[in-house]
Protein backbone atom coordinates (compact mmCIF):
# COMPACT_ATOMS: atom_id res chain seq x y z
CA UNK A 1 0.00 0.00 0.00
CA UNK A 2 0.98 3.87 -0.44
CA UNK A 3 1.62 6.10 1.59
CA UNK A 4 -0.39 8.70 2.22
CA UNK A 5 0.32 12.06 0.58
CA UNK A 6 0.07 15.11 2.56
CA UNK A 7 -2.21 17.93 1.73
CA UNK A 8 0.54 20.37 1.26
CA UNK A 9 2.43 18.30 -2.03
CA UNK A 10 -0.73 18.41 -3.57
CA UNK A 11 -1.91 20.43 -6.83
CA UNK A 12 -5.00 22.89 -5.28
CA UNK A 13 -8.43 22.40 -5.71
CA UNK A 14 -7.02 17.99 -4.70
CA UNK A 15 -7.41 16.77 -0.94
CA UNK A 16 -6.33 14.01 0.28
CA UNK A 17 -8.57 11.59 2.32
CA UNK A 18 -7.17 8.53 3.79
CA UNK A 19 -9.62 6.85 4.69
CA UNK A 20 -11.18 6.42 0.90
CA UNK A 21 -7.98 4.75 -0.12
CA UNK A 22 -7.68 6.85 -3.20
CA UNK A 23 -6.68 10.55 -4.00
CA UNK A 24 -10.44 12.73 -4.52
CA UNK A 25 -10.00 15.94 -6.18
CA UNK A 26 -11.38 18.44 -9.00
CA UNK A 27 -13.13 16.71 -11.75
CA UNK A 28 -11.02 17.07 -14.22
CA UNK A 29 -12.76 18.92 -17.34
CA UNK A 30 -13.35 21.49 -14.22
CA UNK A 31 -10.19 21.91 -14.09
CA UNK A 32 -8.60 25.44 -15.32
CA UNK A 33 -5.67 23.96 -15.99
CA UNK A 34 -7.20 21.83 -18.53
CA UNK A 35 -9.13 24.11 -20.23
CA UNK A 36 -7.04 25.38 -22.86
CA UNK A 37 -6.27 22.18 -24.45
CA UNK A 38 -9.85 21.14 -24.10
CA UNK A 39 -11.16 24.08 -26.26
CA UNK A 40 -8.71 23.44 -28.72
CA UNK A 41 -9.36 19.84 -29.32
CA UNK A 42 -13.22 21.01 -29.18
CA UNK A 43 -12.70 23.53 -31.95
CA UNK A 44 -10.74 20.80 -33.65
CA UNK A 45 -13.09 17.86 -33.79
CA UNK A 46 -16.06 20.09 -34.48
CA UNK A 47 -14.30 21.16 -37.55
CA UNK A 48 -13.38 18.07 -38.51
CA UNK A 49 -17.21 17.11 -37.76
CA UNK A 50 -18.56 19.95 -39.41
CA UNK A 51 -16.36 19.16 -42.67
CA UNK A 52 -17.53 15.56 -42.65
CA UNK A 53 -21.31 16.61 -42.07
CA UNK A 54 -20.68 19.29 -44.94
CA UNK A 55 -18.93 16.98 -47.33
CA UNK A 56 -20.32 13.84 -47.11
CA UNK A 57 -23.67 13.59 -45.18
CA UNK A 58 -25.44 16.23 -46.00
CA UNK A 59 -24.75 16.34 -49.57
CA UNK A 60 -26.31 12.75 -49.32
CA UNK A 61 -29.59 14.30 -47.11
CA UNK A 62 -29.73 16.83 -49.38
CA UNK A 63 -29.56 14.09 -52.47
CA UNK A 64 -32.21 12.02 -50.67
CA UNK A 65 -34.93 15.63 -50.01
CA UNK A 66 -34.24 16.02 -53.55
CA UNK A 67 -34.98 12.46 -54.50
CA UNK A 68 -38.01 12.43 -52.65
CA UNK A 69 -39.14 16.05 -53.61
CA UNK A 70 -38.97 14.52 -57.27
CA UNK A 71 -41.22 11.29 -56.49
CA UNK A 72 -43.60 13.98 -54.79
CA UNK A 73 -44.05 16.04 -57.64
CA UNK A 74 -44.05 12.88 -59.99
CA UNK A 75 -46.59 11.86 -58.12
CA UNK A 76 -48.72 14.82 -57.71
CA UNK A 77 -48.45 15.87 -61.53
CA UNK A 78 -49.86 12.29 -61.67
CA UNK A 79 -52.20 12.58 -59.22
CA UNK A 80 -53.76 15.97 -61.62
CA UNK A 81 -53.40 13.72 -64.89
CA UNK A 82 -55.18 11.38 -63.65
CA UNK A 83 -57.83 13.38 -62.25
CA UNK A 84 -58.21 15.51 -65.53
CA UNK A 85 -59.06 12.14 -67.02
CA UNK A 86 -61.42 11.23 -64.32
CA UNK A 87 -62.81 14.60 -65.37
CA UNK A 88 -63.04 14.02 -69.28
CA UNK A 89 -63.97 10.58 -68.54
CA UNK A 90 -66.63 12.05 -66.33
CA UNK A 91 -67.93 14.63 -69.05
CA UNK A 92 -67.63 11.38 -71.66
CA UNK A 93 -70.16 9.67 -69.82
CA UNK A 94 -72.79 12.47 -68.90
CA UNK A 95 -72.43 13.43 -72.75
CA UNK A 96 -72.64 10.25 -73.52
CA UNK A 97 -75.61 9.49 -71.22
CA UNK A 98 -77.31 12.27 -72.37
CA UNK A 99 -77.30 11.07 -75.59
CA UNK A 100 -78.47 7.74 -75.05
CA UNK A 101 -81.72 9.56 -73.11
CA UNK A 102 -82.07 12.03 -76.23
CA UNK A 103 -82.14 8.84 -78.50
CA UNK A 104 -84.21 6.60 -76.11
CA UNK A 105 -86.94 9.99 -76.18
CA UNK A 106 -86.73 9.67 -79.79
CA UNK A 107 -87.44 6.26 -80.20
CA UNK A 108 -90.15 6.42 -77.67
CA UNK A 109 -91.59 9.31 -79.34
CA UNK A 110 -91.46 7.49 -82.91
CA UNK A 111 -93.08 4.46 -81.41
CA UNK A 112 -95.46 6.54 -80.04
CA UNK A 113 -96.59 8.36 -83.44
CA UNK A 114 -96.56 4.79 -85.48
CA UNK A 115 -98.77 3.27 -82.91
CA UNK A 116 -100.75 6.39 -82.66
CA UNK A 117 -101.16 6.42 -86.61
CA UNK A 118 -101.48 2.31 -86.71
CA UNK A 119 -104.51 3.07 -84.03
CA UNK A 120 -105.70 5.86 -86.45
CA UNK A 121 -105.69 3.93 -89.54
CA UNK A 122 -107.46 1.14 -88.10
CA UNK A 123 -110.07 3.29 -86.12
CA UNK A 124 -110.57 5.11 -89.56
CA UNK A 125 -111.26 1.60 -91.36
CA UNK A 126 -113.15 0.38 -88.46
CA UNK A 127 -115.66 3.69 -89.29
CA UNK A 128 -115.36 3.17 -93.05
CA UNK A 129 -116.67 -0.95 -92.32
CA UNK A 130 -118.86 0.47 -89.74
CA UNK A 131 -120.38 3.30 -92.01
CA UNK A 132 -120.54 0.90 -94.84
CA UNK A 133 -122.46 -1.48 -92.40
CA UNK A 134 -124.80 1.23 -91.64
CA UNK A 135 -125.68 2.00 -94.60
CA UNK A 136 -126.12 -1.29 -95.95
CA UNK A 137 -128.82 -1.34 -93.30
CA UNK A 138 -130.17 1.95 -93.84
CA UNK A 139 -130.39 0.61 -97.48
CA UNK A 140 -131.96 -2.75 -96.13
CA UNK A 141 -134.14 -0.65 -93.57
CA UNK A 142 -135.81 1.29 -96.46
CA UNK A 143 -136.38 -1.58 -98.62
CA UNK A 144 -138.48 -3.34 -96.49
CA UNK A 145 -140.17 -0.21 -95.02
CA UNK A 146 -140.64 0.76 -99.03
CA UNK A 147 -141.89 -2.86 -99.54
CA UNK A 148 -143.94 -2.71 -95.85
CA UNK A 149 -145.63 0.52 -96.97
CA UNK A 150 -146.52 -1.17 -100.48
CA UNK A 151 -148.14 -3.75 -98.47
CA UNK A 152 -149.63 -1.68 -96.05
CA UNK A 153 -152.04 0.06 -99.02
CA UNK A 154 -153.29 -4.09 -99.94
CA UNK A 155 -153.68 -5.10 -96.77
CA UNK A 156 -155.84 -2.05 -95.40
CA UNK A 157 -157.85 -2.71 -98.26
CA UNK A 158 -158.33 -6.56 -97.38
CA UNK A 159 -159.16 -5.80 -94.01
CA UNK A 160 -161.34 -2.71 -94.91
CA UNK A 161 -163.22 -5.04 -97.45
CA UNK A 162 -163.24 -7.97 -94.72
CA UNK A 163 -164.45 -5.83 -92.01
CA UNK A 164 -167.58 -4.57 -94.21
CA UNK A 165 -168.10 -8.13 -95.66
CA UNK A 166 -168.21 -9.26 -92.18
CA UNK A 167 -170.60 -6.37 -90.65
CA UNK A 168 -172.90 -6.10 -93.79
CA UNK A 169 -172.74 -9.59 -94.90
CA UNK A 170 -171.70 -9.00 -98.05
CA UNK A 171 -168.11 -8.21 -100.53
CA UNK A 172 -167.64 -4.96 -101.45
CA UNK A 173 -166.71 -4.11 -105.04
CA UNK A 174 -163.07 -3.64 -105.36
CA UNK A 175 -163.42 -0.31 -106.64
CA UNK A 176 -165.21 0.80 -103.79
CA UNK A 177 -162.53 -0.15 -101.24
CA UNK A 178 -159.88 1.63 -103.73
CA UNK A 179 -161.79 4.73 -103.93
CA UNK A 180 -162.67 4.46 -99.60
CA UNK A 181 -158.67 4.13 -99.25
CA UNK A 182 -157.99 6.72 -101.78
CA UNK A 183 -160.36 9.18 -99.58
CA UNK A 184 -158.51 11.92 -97.39
CA UNK A 185 -159.89 11.99 -94.28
Amino acid sequence: MAAPVSSESLPAGIVNNPDAGHQVGVFPPFDAHNFVPQIIWLVIIFGALYWLMSRIALPRVENILEARRGRIEGDLSDARSMQDQAHAAGVSYDKTLADAKGRAQAMAQQTHDALHAESEAKRHALETALNAKLATADAQINETKTRAMSNVETIARDTASAIVQHLTGTAPSAEAVAAAAAKPN
